[in-house]
C-alpha cells in the first residue's frame, strides 16, 4: 500500500467476480502509483483463451479518495490513430483512397507549410509518419500555461492545420519516421472529403459499432466530459509540483489524431479484432503491418501501428497515447494475448524517471506470460 497526500493507494484484480489475489501484474501496477509517480492506474490483461483480468491501483479522485473504477473510461490520446488508420485503410480496400496518391489529390491547396510539398507527400507517408510535416501541437504546447489556455477551447480541424502551416520546421517527405499529429489530422480530412461524412461518424460506424465496442466513443462538438465511470486525470504543474485536475477538457485539438475515449478492455478488443482480420481485408492489414524504423530503438512503425519486440522473443502490435490527464500503453500478440495499461497523469513523475520503464516492463510481462 502506498499513501499519497493522506490517501491510501491499494489494488484489486478481477476476472468476472472481484478477486483480490495479488499477482505479478498487480504488483507491477502498484509500482506505477505514488507521490512521485501517478495518482492512479488501471489495466486489462487478456490471455490466449480470451479470458480477461482487470486491475486497478491508486486513487480515482484525489479530492474524494474514491478508488479507480475497474475498466473505467479514459481519454486514449494517440491510441486513436489506430482507429483513424483503419478508416483510411478500409477506404483503400474500397478503392476510394490510394495509399501512394499525393495528399494534394484529395486536399488541394490545404497543405502549405514551409519546406514541404503536398504533391510529393503520399497518404502512406501520412499514416507512417514519414511525411516531413510539422506537428501542429508544437505550436500549441510548450508550458503548463499553454495546456491551461487550451483546456476549454474548441478548435476546428482547419484551425489546427493553420497552426501547422504557419510553422517553418517542415522537411521533404520520405526522410524517415518523424512523429507528427498533423499527419492524422490530414488523414481525417481525407476521409471526410472522399466520403462526404464527418470523421466522427466514420470512426463510429466503421470501427466502434462494427466490432461492438460499448465503452468507446468520439466526443461531440463541445463535449468536455468523460461520460460513464472513469478515474480523474491529472497534470503535474512543474512550477508548483501540484497536480491539476484535467478530467474536464475540450479534446477537439486531438480530433482524428487523439480525441477518442475508451476503456482498457475495449482497446484490447479493438486490437484483437484488428489483428484477427475483422476490420481490414488481408491486403490492407498487411500494409498496416509493413513497418519502417522508429523510436525508441528496436521499435518500428507501420500504418498507425507500432511493432514492439518483447523480451521473450515474441512481437507485439499496438499504439499508446498521451493526452493531458491520461497516458495509455497498449499491445497485443498474434497468439491472442492483449494488454492495456493506463495511468492517470501525463507526466506522473518529476523526480523518478523510471516510471515509464516500469510501465513498459509491465506490458512486456503481461504479454510474455510472466
Amino acid at each position: 500500500m502506498t499513501t499519497v497526500g493522506g490517501l491510501a493507494f491499494t489494488g484489486s484484480a478481477s476476472a468476472g467476480p472481484p478477486d483480490t489475489r495479488r499477482d505479478s501484474i498487480q504488483q507491477g501496477l502498484d509500482t506505477l502509483v505514488g507521490t512521485d509517480r501517478h495518482p492512479g492506474a488501471l489495466a486489462a490483461v487478456r490471455d490466449r483463451q480470451g479470458r480477461t483480468r482487470h486491475y486497478t491501483a491508486g486513487a480515482g479522485d484525489l479530492r474524494t479518495g474514491e478508488r479507480v473504477p475497474v475498466n473505467g473510461r479514459v481519454r486514449i490520446g494517440s491510441a486513436s490513430k489506430m482507429f483513424a488508420s483503419v478508416v483510411i485503410l478500409q477506404l483503400v480496400g474500397e478503392g476510394r483512397v490510394k495509399l501512394d496518391e499525393p495528399v494534394e489529390t484529395y486536399l488541394p491547396g490545404l497543405v502549405r507549410a514551409e519546406g514541404v510539398d503536398a504533391t510529393k507527400i503520399t497518404v502512406r507517408q501520412l499514416l507512417r509518419h514519414d511525411s516531413g510535416l510539422p506537428d501542429y501541437t508544437d505550436a500549441m504546447f510548450s508550458t503548463m500555461g499553454d495546456l491551461l489556455t487550451y483546456q476549454h477551447i474548441y478548435l476546428e480541424p482547419r484551425e489546427l492545420l493553420d497552426l501547422a502551416n504557419a510553422r517553418t520546421d517542415g522537411r521533404p517527405a520520405g526522410g524517415g519516421w518523424s512523429y507528427s499529429n498533423t499527419n492524422y489530422l490530414l488523414a481525417g480530412l481525407i476521409a471526410q472529403r472522399v466520403t462526404g461524412r464527418p470523421f466522427n461518424e466514420l470512426v463510429t460506424s466503421r470501427v466502434i459499432e462494427r466490432i461492438g465496442l460499448r465503452d468507446t466513443y468520439a466526443p461531440g462538438v463541445g463535449d468536455k466530459q468523460i461520460h460513464g465511470r472513469h478515474p480523474h486525470g491529472y497534470q503535474r504543474d512543474p512550477a508548483t509540483d501540484k497536480l491539476v485536475d484535467f478530467t474536464t477538457m475540450d479534446p477537439s485539438w486531438g480530433w482524428a489524431a487523439g480525441q477518442l475515449i475508451s476503456t482498457p478492455d475495449d482497446l484490447n478488443t479493438f486490437v484483437r479484432a484488428l489483428l484477427d482480420g475483422k476490420l481490414l481485408r488481408p491486403a490492407q492489414l498487411a500494409e498496416m503491418r509493413t513497418t519502417i524504423p522508429a523510436y525508441p530503438a528496436g521499435r518500428s512503425y507501420g500504418l498507425g501501428l507500432f511493432r514492439i519486440p518483447l523480451s521473450c522473443g515474441a512481437v507485439a502490435w499496438g499504439h499508446g497515447g498521451d493526452i493531458p490527464g491520461y497516458s495509455t500503453a497498449n499491445a497485443a500478440t498474434d497468439d491472442g494475448r492483449a494488454v492495456t495499461v493506463v495511468v492517470t497523469s501525463l507526466n506522473g513523475s518529476v523526480k523518478d524517471g523510471s516510471v515509464g520503464a516500469d510501465r513498459d516492463a509491465l506490458v512486456d510481462a503481461a504479454l510474455c506470460g510472466r
